[in-house]
């Protein structure tokens, strides 16, 4: 059992995913990314996406592409989506204990978001559920070359917040997210794990912290 008020003083920053970690975007990625796929002739099945959610779009549509044997308008297909995702941002709901552990560090502890989504879809999102205010940083995939696992989303987070990476926690809620914090040299947390009382504890099992 692990007291969320005492992350600052085990690390210097924290770094979270947006979608399924701070937010829970995935039902409407889904929906939107069905709006998408749908120009192409082909209707994708809403559990085919959540089982991919966090996925960055380049990433997704290699899968779509690769599975349905079809190849994608990608610009069509990115604009219809983020089309409809931002008519539904309104709709978007705050994973309650990663939120809460947000607002409960804030001004405590520097912290970023590290987003495998889009600065315009992710930008909305947190503008949406008020959370943007408690963040000195927001890294998605338009600031780096590689999407997770590779850890460049992260490592460029910690260098804006100039923290090194191994003083650095990550809360995820993906494998791919996981991996690229741990490819990172960074403490990772599974939100999928995570468990607050109510006393605002977070009990995240024998995985925390993780060595260097």
């Amino acid at each position: 059992m692990i007291d969320i008020r005492t992350l600052e003083h085990n690390f210097e920053a924290v770094i979270f995913d947006c979608d399924g970690t701070l937010v829970d975007t995935p039902p409407i990625y889904a929906d939107a990314w069905g709006a998408g796929f749908s120009l192409c002739g082909k209707l994708m099945d809403r559990a085919w996406y959540l089982v991919r959610a966090g996925m960055s779009e380049g990433v997704l549509m290699d899968a779509f592409e690769q599975e349905f044997r079809v190849v994608l308008d990608r610009k069509a297909v990115i604009a219809t989506m983020r089309s409809r995702f931002l008519q539904n941002v309104h709709t978007v709901r705050e994973v309650r204990p990663v939120a809460a552990t947000v607002r409960r560090l804030a001004t405590l502890i520097p912290m970023a978001v590290a987003s495998g989504g889009s600065l315009e879809v992710v930008a909305a999102t947190l503008q949406a559920t008020g959370l943007r205010e408690y963040l000195d940083h927001v890294v998605t995939i338009d600031d780096v070359v590689n999407p997770k696992p590779a850890p460049d989303l992260f490592l460029h987070a910690a260098a804006l917040l100039g923290v090194k990476p191994a003083r650095c926690v990550v809360f995820e809620d993906s494998e791919q997210g996981l991996e690229a914090g741990r490819r990172a040299g960074m403490s990772v947390i599974d939100v999928n794990r995570l468990d607050r009382d109510e006393q605002g504890q977070i009990s995240v099992g024998s995985g925390f912290p993780r060595d260097g």
